[in-house]
């Protein structure tokens, strides 16, 4: 399965290693989900990082090898309404790319959104972990 991770999970991930977000990496390789990013997305990350302690630069460092990088998709085959510009590029890029689209960000994706686009899912990290454990895919404990 590939994810397509927002800056806001990039950057929880980071951040803590008790969240859903670090979840998803630690588990990304023995569940074969591949966990994709973007130029804009990273670039998004790397501004975003001095707003943080060092800690969370170095987790960053640690965990940036696992992210497959797409390139950014800036146009779609199909019509799209989406008002949020800013975040515009990350979700053509993982229609473009993914299964399923992972943010933090509720207001920009879901808000606009809903729960998905064109097919494709948009999740909390949390409510993906919950939906594969739902279906069996990861143990319950």
């Amino acid at each position: 399965m590939k994810l397509f991770l927002d800056t806001s999970v990039l950057l929880a991930a980071s951040g803590s290693r008790t969240g859903a977000s670090w979840a998803i990496f630690q588990m990304a390789a023995a569940q074969g989900w591949s966990l994709l990013a973007s130029p804009w997305v990273i670039g998004e990350v790397t501004r975003n990082l001095p707003k943080f302690p060092a800690a969370v630069t170095s987790e960053w460092l640690r965990l940036r090898p696992q992210l497959v990088v797409m390139d950014d998709v800036v146009s779609l085959d199909r019509v799209l309404v989406f008002p949020v510009s800013k975040d515009r590029p990350v979700l053509l890029t993982a229609l473009a790319s993914a299964n399923v689209l992972l943010t933090l960000d509720r207001a920009d994706f879901m808000g606009a959104l809903g729960s998905q686009c064109y097919g494709m899912p948009i999740l909390l990290p949390f409510d993906f972990l919950w939906s594969e454990r739902a279906v069996g895919r990861l143990p319950t404990r």
